[in-house]
């Protein structure tokens, strides 16, 4: 794979890969909130539609991740090429993205009601985040192939579900993917509560992490924030948030924890002392517990 310094950027031109929460155990469970999914997405569509008025250039795929799946629901490369992208056909678009999103939310729904996750019920079940990041990530691999030049990728995540601490690694493994191939991987939170995962993913990927205290004016945020190139950010005073949740998931328990102990051999952490690691097989009865036991907090 060419290394990520050689790479030709094409100026001013953007290829943002937006991932949608599409989690309706979420939404559900929003209807009585400030933003219903109705709602939401009458501001993300005319987002996308004004990233793709910008420039003509401009590339965006939208990427919806639910609970059990996640899929491809709009690539402005494959609906007509980039440069045919104007006011006359931002109609068409819109009502493009939302059928295809409503084909992948009752799939995606239909899926959920014999898992587990149904069974658990409640607005705390989380969307597969890892998921829908390794396919954006794929997708933008394959642009890099693609030729000499191309648009400058980055990640939006419009994500408004809880994390999973179950998909600890894999978001991490997704989070140093895109680090080594300099994609920043920019953050908006809908939801309650902060995501971790996320906040992690825009410090690391030199992105931008935003919690709208606004949710009805939430084009205006994403406009201001998410609209501009990477080049014009330089001259912008972006928001920085004002900490970063450096907490890691336990490997035996899934769950987020403030101190918790390491293997020297492979850094899988655990909650509580094992005999055994249970990720790489290290016997760890050779030293004494406190000497490995580390502070993530």
């Amino acid at each position: 794979m060419t290394a990520a310094q050689s790479k030709l950027y094409s100026d001013d031109v953007s290829l943002i890969v937006v991932l949608l929460d599409t989690n309706p155990f979420f939404w559900a469970a929003s209807t009585s909130g400030n933003l219903p999914f109705s709602n939401f997405l009458n501001q993300v569509i005319p987002f996308l539609n004004s990233l793709l008025l910008l420039n003509q250039h401009n590339q965006v795929v939208l990427i919806a991740t639910g609970v059990n799946s996640c899929d491809y629901i709009y690539d402005s490369a494959e609906a007509g090429g980039r440069n045919s992208i104007d006011a006359a056909n931002v109609a068409a678009i819109s009502s493009t993205i939302l059928n295809r999103l409503e084909n992948f939310v009752t799939k995606d729904a239909r899926l959920a009601k014999g898992s587990d996750k149904a069974a658990a019920g409640g607005n705390g079940i989380s969307s597969l985040l890892s998921g829908s990041l390794s396919i954006a990530l794929c997708y933008i691999q394959r642009v890099f192939r693609s030729g000499a030049r191309h648009p400058e990728p980055r990640i939006l995540c419009l994500q408004g579900s809880p994390d999973g601490p179950e998909q600890y690694v894999a978001v991490m493994n997704a989070i140093f993917s895109a680090q080594r191939s300099m994609v920043p991987i920019d953050s908006c939170i809908v939801g309650p509560q902060h995501s971790a995962f996320l906040q992690q993913a825009s410090y690391i990927t030199g992105g931008v992490y935003l919690k709208p205290q606004h949710l009805d004016g939430l084009f205006q945020y994403l406009a201001a924030v998410f609209a501009s190139d990477l080049q014009s950010r330089s001259f912008l005073r972006l928001p920085k948030p004002v900490g970063v949740d450096f907490r890691a998931s336990c490997f035996c328990h899934k769950k987020t924890i403030d101190m918790g102990y390491v293997c020297s051999v492979c850094l899988s952490i655990f909650c509580k002392h094992q005999k055994m690691c249970s990720t790489c097989g290290s016997d760890l009865n050779q030293s004494p517990p406190d000497s490995t036991r580390v502070s993530r907090s």
